[in-house]
């Protein structure tokens, strides 16, 4: 066994953060990592996602008829954009499908939205239907490790309207395990809580591999320290709240 020491800091970092109208984004240190989604673009991504949404796109060919519309933002981006919504569109509209500054997902260059490529688009509520290649890439984006960040009939858990463009990056195999759970993030995390490192582990099953993912309360003033096994894969991520999210890929016959 090894022991880990995450940082207090790390809780607001990793591809499994909540960001939300509860928990602000608080990280801030993104831009390092910000790489453009593809060759002719100036839509910015984190470099990991940008690279998956690559790979996903090219699968299917998809920038021939998808355009990247909004990634990465600012604070002071996302407050323009949120001022002149409510300018031009009022409240009601704006907290439907505009999240306040430091409140968006764009500002962790982990969320992308997109829409069909066509002359006019509109830049908050693009059109990203559920068919033809926006539905081949709905249904490819969880291999990926994408998800569909605000369903429809979720909207009260998740605050925001229903939005079918816009995709949220949280990596495998967290995307397939919330797609066949039928969970938003914040359920999610919520589900993770029941699995308390060194108790209890949710078990999920990926080819020949049992893949491991438990939940880590964050320790009050001082850096989390844990133990995890020697020699196998892992992945810790921040869940912006409370606590770390451990993902352990085991043997095949290892039952946790």
């Amino acid at each position: 066994m090894k022991v880990l020491a995450m940082p207090q800091k790390s809780v607001h970092a990793g591809n499994l953060i909540l960001v939300n109208d509860q928990y602000p984004y608080c990280s801030g240190n993104v831009e390092s990592s910000l790489v453009p989604v593809h060759s002719n673009s100036k839509v910015l991504m984190e470099r990991r996602a940008a690279v998956l949404l690559s790979k996903l796109m090219s699968s299917i060919e998809g920038w021939e008829e998808i355009s990247a519309v909004s990634g990465w933002r600012s604070m002071g981006e996302q407050q323009k954009i949120y001022d002149q919504s409510l300018r031009d569109s009022g409240v009601a509209f704006t907290e439907k499908f505009v999240a306040r500054p430091n409140h968006s997902e764009h500002q962790t260059g982990l969320a992308i939205d997109l829409g069909l490529r066509k002359q006019e688009i509109d830049f908050i509520r693009p059109d990203f239907p559920y068919s033809g290649i926006c539905q081949t890439f709905r249904e490819k984006a969880v291999a990926y490790g994408f998800i569909e960040r605000y369903p429809k009939g979720k909207e009260a858990i998740t605050g925001i309207a229903h939005e079918p463009w816009h995709f949220r990056y949280i990596g495998t195999p967290h995307a397939a395990i919330m797609m066949e759970l039928d969970l938003t993030l914040e359920e999610y995390h919520t589900f993770l809580n029941q699995y308390p490192h060194g108790e209890n582990c949710f078990l999920y099953r990926a080819g020949n591999q049992n893949i491991a993912v438990s939940y880590i309360k964050a320790a009050a003033g001082a850096d989390t320290e844990f133990e995890i096994e020697d020699n196998i894969p892992y992945s810790v991520s921040g869940n912006n709240a409370d606590g770390f999210v451990l993902t352990e890929w085991r043997n095949g016959n290892d039952k946790g």
